[in-house]
């Protein structure tokens, strides 16, 4: 049963990382929080890509070390 559940899990994120190739996210792209964010949201959505869901990362800040 538990090698089912990763089979199913790995085919998930990978239907996502293709769905991410094909709207061009891994090419040329300015590296930055939002980009990278909207290729994880796109990767982890998997095949709901397919069914219309448009993950996007718009505005992200990340943590600044104390001084």
């Amino acid at each position: 049963m538990a090698r089912l559940l990763l089979l199913l899990v790995l085919v998930w994120l990978i239907i996502g990382a293709v769905a991410a190739g094909q709207r061009g996210y891994f090419t040329d792209r300015d590296q930055n929080c939002a980009s990278l964010g909207t290729i994880a949201v796109t990767v982890i959505a998997g095949p709901l890509n397919y069914a219309g869901v448009n993950p996007k990362v718009n505005n992200c800040e990340l943590p600044q070390p104390s001084p």
